[in-house]
């Protein structure tokens, strides 16, 4: 990958209050990622509301919050599971991804509705990240725990009542997915072979749909979450490298953001308000950075 041109350093914006930090013993999850480490959280999946509200997942302890504009925290929800991302649909529901139950949907505090665990033959390996298209379709991912030495990662999508659809299977890892702004193009975290995928939205009628390498990274585990502005640009938060990268649509690098501190970096969004500023989620500490980033 060229060095981006510019390099920044994010500055801090929230981070996850004391009254919050996990103080039990690790969930399943926990120990089954990082055996023999203390996880007083894991944020992911960072999204902003139509109020401006940056809402986030916490994956080991079964969490949802949301963040106010003016910085206070609230537990939106606390279920027995491990949402890895949450978004708003239609009519306010609140529909997740879950590792342990599969596509899910928050229906109270601590309360939900499983909606799908797969396919007849094809059960969900664990449930990743998702994203709306424009045209509502539901685009989401299912990893589990996929590599290079097992590259049977999925991604799926769901049309506004339509029937689940495998699009593809052959993922090392498939991580964080995002669309581009006028809903053409998905893009794909393949983690574990630290690149960027990208295809078309338009599917053929039948079969896989011919997909391609738009980046390939280096350094840290890989890809994780991604997102899209209005611009066109593509922010990928590099996994364990402590830093997110800024490309353009053609894949032309614009930014490389670095954390003042953590290097799990695991999520990024940009500002509805604000196409050019950019959040960062590191998981490491709980802290969520932002940055601005020139438009060129």
């Amino acid at each position: 990958m060229m060095r981006a041109p510019h390099i920044f350093t994010a500055r801090p914006f929230a981070v996850l209050p004391d009254a919050f930090h996990h103080k039990g013993a690790p969930s399943p999850w926990a120990k089954l990622t990082r055996p023999g480490q203390r996880m007083h959280s894991f944020l992911e999946a960072a999204f902003f509301d139509a109020e401006g509200n940056l809402w986030l997942s916490d994956v080991p302890y079964g969490r949802v919050f949301r963040i106010s504009p003016t910085g206070e925290w609230t537990l939106e929800h606390q279920i027995e599971g491990a949402p890895h991302a949450m978004r708003l649909a239609s009519g306010g529901r609140r529909i997740a991804v879950d590792y342990n139950h599969g596509l899910i949907e928050l229906t109270g505090r601590e309360s939900f509705e499983v909606l799908s665990t797969g396919l007849p033959d094809q059960p969900f390996k664990g449930l990743s990240d998702m994203t709306y298209a424009p045209d509502g379709t539901l685009w989401f991912t299912d990893s589990g725990r996929t590599s290079l030495s097992d590259p049977t990662g999925r991604v799926y999508c769901l049309p506004e009542g339509g029937d689940l659809r495998l699009v593809v299977d052959c993922v090392p890892y498939s991580n964080g997915i995002c669309t581009s702004p006028d809903g053409a193009w998905i893009y794909v975290a393949a983690t574990r072979a630290n690149q960027v995928w990208r295809f078309s939205a338009r599917l053929p009628d039948a079969g896989l749909p011919m997909v391609g390498t738009f980046l390939h990274l280096s350094g840290g585990l890989g890809p994780d979450g991604l997102a899209c502005n209005d611009l066109g640009w593509l922010a990928v938060a590099q996994a364990q490298a402590g830093r997110a990268y800024v490309f353009d649509a053609l894949g032309t690098p614009l930014a490389e953001v670095l954390l003042p501190d953590g290097l799990w970096t695991t999520s990024v969004t940009f500002h509805p308000d604000n196409p050019t500023e950019l959040f960062i989620v590191d998981a490491q500490f709980g802290a969520i950075f932002t940055c601005e980033i020139p438009s060129p």
